[in-house]
């Protein structure tokens, strides 16, 4: 088992980045595609009780939806606790879990290390095959994008020392 570590204030960046697999399944859906189908429930669950929770609390909001034994539950959040996406500690000697990151930190570290991943590919192919995604399901967000784009440009030569 783990060492108990003391937890950070919730929602902050942790030290070291979380541990994901290197594999993204295409099929599934939301935080399933990163992680295992009950990794992503039991990790939406602790989100939704926004404080650090014992297991059984977790256990109760995951088994809304998805029938699961309590003692699965406690499984698939120390694998968690493993992986640094959650933190644990004792509070009245019942180990409590909370989120090392906030949903949105989350989200951005793996949008992230998918477009890392996928950039090993051609690039120039990769942003023409993500122009036309986002063009076919919602030509707004191409607005968005070309907003990114300058942003990230002014960004860059500001930090270049180019006007």
């Amino acid at each position: 088992m783990s060492p108990v570590r003391k937890s950070t204030p919730h929602g902050c960046e942790p030290a070291r980045p979380p541990h994901l697999q290197d594999t993204i399944r295409l099929s599934a859906d939301g935080l399933a595609k990163v992680l295992g189908d009950l990794e992503a429930r039991v990790l939406e669950a602790v989100w939704a009780l926004g404080t650090p929770a014992p297991a059984r609390a977790v256990h109760d909001v995951v088994v809304r939806e998805h029938p699961v034994a309590p003692l699965t539950v406690t499984t698939v959040l120390n694998k968690l606790v493993a992986k640094q996406l959650l933190e644990r500690r004792k509070v009245h000697d019942l180990l409590h879990y909370s989120a090392r990151m906030t949903r949105d930190a989350f989200m951005a570290h793996v949008s992230r290390r998918v477009a890392e991943g996928i950039l090993a590919f051609e690039p120039a192919r990769v942003a023409a095959s993500v122009i036309d995604v986002m063009a076919e399901r919602d030509p707004a967000q191409l607005e968005e994008l070309e907003r990114l784009i300058q942003a990230a440009r002014r960004q860059r030569d500001a930090g270049a020392g180019t006007p």
